[in-house]
This record gives C-alpha cells, sequence and structure tokens, in this order.
C-alpha cells in the first residue's frame, strides 16, 4: 500500500514543482520474525535527520501480542516526542456513512489527541497470586503537556470556518483530568474568536453518532482519543479510510493510515491505499505543500462521489488501480 501511495506523492511533486528525497526503513513484522531483531531508542533517534517519515501499516500475528506496536508506534511517538496526534474525521461520501440522513458536509471532524503522557506511555504492572493479582497502571497528565496541545488545538480550531473546539474528558468520575478544564479555560481566553465548550467522552461518544455535525476541533486525552476516533472512522466508511499525523510542529513528525496490516491480504493487491493517501496528504500540508494536500482531498473526494473509488475496505478495489486513479486525479486536478 505505501509503495502505491507514493505514486500520488509522485504526481503531486510533478503538478506543484517540488522534490522529496526518500529513503526506506524496513522496520517491518517481516523482518523481526525472520532476524527476531527489535527496533531501538537509538534507532528511533536516527529518523531526526527526515523532515517527515511515512509509516506504513505494521503488525503480524507470528510476532509477539502488541510488541512491534510499542515498540514502533509508541516508541516513535515517545522519542521523538511528537505531542500531537491528529486525525481528521471526513466523510468524502454520503454512501460511505452508516448514519441515516447524515450529508458529507455534517462530517467534519478534527480530533487533536495528546499523544506522549495518559496510560499509554507508563507500562504498568501485575502483581500478586490468585486472588490477590492486581494490575495496576498509572493515568498521568503534566501541566505543560495539556498546555502544549490545548495551544495547537486552539490554533487549528482558528483556522477553520467555524472555529469551534469542544474538550473530552471525564472529569466527573477521574477528578485529576479537572486539570484539562482549568488549562482549557487558562489558554482560550487568549482566543476570544474561538467557541469552546467541554463534555464528557461517554456523552461524547453518544454525540458523535446522534449528531456528528455539532463537532469542529475535538480536544482529548490519549486514551479517549484512540477509541473517539476509531468510532469516527465508523461514522465516515470505515478505518480504511483513515489517516493520522503525529506532530512535533517544527520537527520530524510521523504520517500513518489508522488502519493496522491485514496480513491475510499479503501478495493480493486488494489492500485499499486510501488511507496511506490520505496520510500522504497530511504529511505534504505539514511539510508546507498546502496546494499538494489541497488537491489529494479534492482527488479523494472525487473519487468516491463519482464513483471511480468503489470503497475502502480490501477487496473493493484493486490497490495499484485505485493508486494510479488518484494520482491521475492528483496529476489533472479532475477525475476523467
Amino acid at each position: 500500500m505505501t509503495e502505491a501511495a507514493l505514486l500520488v506523492l509522485d504526481a503531486a511533486e510533478a503538478r506543484f514543482g517540488f522534490r522529496t528525497t526518500r529513503e526506506v526503513v524496513n522496520w517491518s513484522s517481516a523482518r523481526y520474525i525472520e532476524h527476531q531483531e527489535r527496533v531501538t531508542r537509538q534507532m528511533i533517534e536516527g529518523l531526526r535527520r527526515f523532515d517527515a517519515v511515512l509509516l506504513g501499516a505494521i503488525g503480524h500475528p507470528d510476532a509477539p501480542r502488541g510488541m512491534m506496536e510499542r515498540d514502533i508506534i509508541i516508541g516513535l511517538r515517545i522519542g521523538l516526542d511528537l505531542y500531537v496526534n491528529l486525525r481528521p474525521l471526513v466523510l468524502y461520501d454520503e454512501r460511505l456513512c452508516p448514519l441515516k440522513g447524515k450529508r458529507a458536509e455534517d462530517i467534519d471532524i478534527l480530533v487533536v489527541r495528546e499523544n506522549t503522557e495518559d496510560v499509554y506511555v507508563n507500562a504498568g504492572a501485575i502483581t500478586g497470586t490468585g486472588k490477590d493479582e492486581v494490575a495496576r497502571v498509572e493515568m498521568s497528565f503534566t501541566r505543560p503537556g495539556i498546555e502544549r496541545v490545548t495551544r495547537y488545538a486552539f490554533e487549528r480550531a482558528r483556522a477553520r470556518p467555524r472555529k469551534k473546539l469542544t474538550l473530552v474528558d471525564k472529569a466527573n468520575a477521574i477528578p485529576v483530568q479537572g486539570l484539562w478544564r482549568t488549562i482549557l479555560d487558562e489558554i482560550g481566553a487568549g482566543y476570544p474568536d474561538v467557541e469552546r465548550d467541554a463534555m464528557y467522552v461517554d456523552a461524547a461518544s453518544m454525540w458523535f453518532v446522534q449528531h456528528p455535525e455539532r463537532f469542529d476541533v475535538v480536544l482529548t486525552t490519549n486514551l479517549f482519543g484512540d477509541i473517539l476516533t476509531d468510532l469516527g472512522a465508523a461514522l465516515v466508511g470505515g478505518l480504511g479510510t483513515g489517516a493520522s499525523g503525529n506532530i512535533h510542529p517544527g520537527k520530524v513528525s510521523v504520517f500513518e493510515p489508522i488502519h493496522g496490516s491485514a496480513p491475510k491480504y499479503t501478495g493480493q493487491g486488494v489492500a485499499s491505499p486510501v488511507g496511506t493517501m490520505g496520510a500522504v496528504g497530511l504529511m505534504l500540508d505539514h511539510l508546507g505543500e498546502r496546494e499538494s494536500y489541497t488537491a489529494i482531498e479534492k482527488a479523494l473526494r472525487e473519487g468516491f462521489r463519482g464513483g471511480y473509488i468503489k470503497g475502502a475496505d480490501a477487496g473493493s478495489g484493486r490497490t495499484l488501480d485505485v493508486a494510479k486513479g488518484v494520482a491521475e486525479a492528483v496529476s489533472r486536478g479532475r477525475w476523467a
């Protein structure tokens, strides 16, 4: 999928007159299975020489459960201090949405998920035996960590037409999350042009389904953001449509599809490249190539609405055919 999606990068370069220098870094699950070599902190540090990283989907049932994800995905986020996880939820076409009566313009949500704190970065422990066995992990947040991601979210909200930011937390049942609300109001005072509110995560889950149009930019914790964005992906066509950016503004950042690797489709050429092509667009936007990002999003949207892209699930189209079609649409500025 990654190689297919790079056809879209080629097309953007040719049309908009910029060039990228590329290097392939093989950290795949297949590499681990063959050589038993894990990704180390030193290897991750070596990525700082790049401007951006396009990460392919990872995971394999023959690798230890969760090991590749922690070594690479969480390793990159913590090792490179990628404190923003940016996940757009965009409904490219009404036929992709399982909700009755929702139009494409009803679902255009930008989720800003804090990416370097919360329970995901604490290993925890299982202690004791039998009835005394206990599993513990710390949910931790820092003021600097909340402040920087909140500022980022306000800036993104300010740049959008609706200028609205919603914080999603569970401060009623988890009192320490009240710090998020305090900081939201402190920083929000400097953004009088941005409407802000806050919502508990259980209510937000309900409103995502019943009235997704009420959301513009959503700011949330690492744990809740992981869950909410998968729910959001279901509203816009499934995990195959989604892309994300793991971002530290001004520094090397990592862009990826939100879906897994689906090894059962290996070699069949039927996996959807839509999420990876979207990740290419987010990467180019981060690198200052806004026109390229806009052209890729336009090609995806018109591809779905015109029926050129049948779907985002594996088997809905040939991987290379879909990528070539989007690349040609980027080159021409339209589908044939």
